[in-house]
């Protein structure tokens, strides 16, 4: 409808209970989980400034563990320059490349426009996580 009234169709986002932005059943979320041979940080949702609290709490994580680092990126339904800048981070700090596991092409696009996805390997398929993972300590 051109008349500036919502349709049917229109995705409401929302602020949930712990203050992240969130579509109509898509809340945006950073987990960190830390195997016996790398971590692995898991995006979802909208990945923008509002999480940028979060994305610096996974970045410690993950470079606290001392393991290589992967990041889930499958159900990312958008990302900024916040995003950007925390897998460009995460590339430029750490001692072995980062894997960018089943990026939709949302986040290819946003990779390959600014060059950050030759600092990053992009994988297609998820190899699975090892079977001694642990959620990560809070960083402190």
């Amino acid at each position: 409808m051109g008349d500036g009234t919502p349709s049917a169709t229109d995705r409401e986002v929302g602020v949930g209970r712990d203050g992240a932005r969130s579509a109509a059943g898509d809340p945006a979320s950073v987990h960190v989980i830390v195997g016996a041979s790398r971590a692995r940080i898991v995006l979802s949702g909208e990945i923008d400034a509002e999480l940028g609290a979060d994305l610096q709490e996974a970045t410690v994580a993950a470079e606290e563990s001392g393991l290589p680092v992967e990041i889930d990126a499958h159900h990312v339904t958008f990302m900024d320059s916040s995003g950007v800048a925390f897998l460009a981070r995460l590339a430029s700090r750490g001692p072995q490349r980062v894997r960018v596991l089943r990026a939709p092409p949302t986040v290819r696009f946003l990779l390959e426009v600014t060059r950050i996805g030759e600092l990053l390997d992009i994988v297609d398929t998820d190899p699975g996580f090892d079977d001694g993972a642990r959620p990560a300590p809070e960083p402190g």
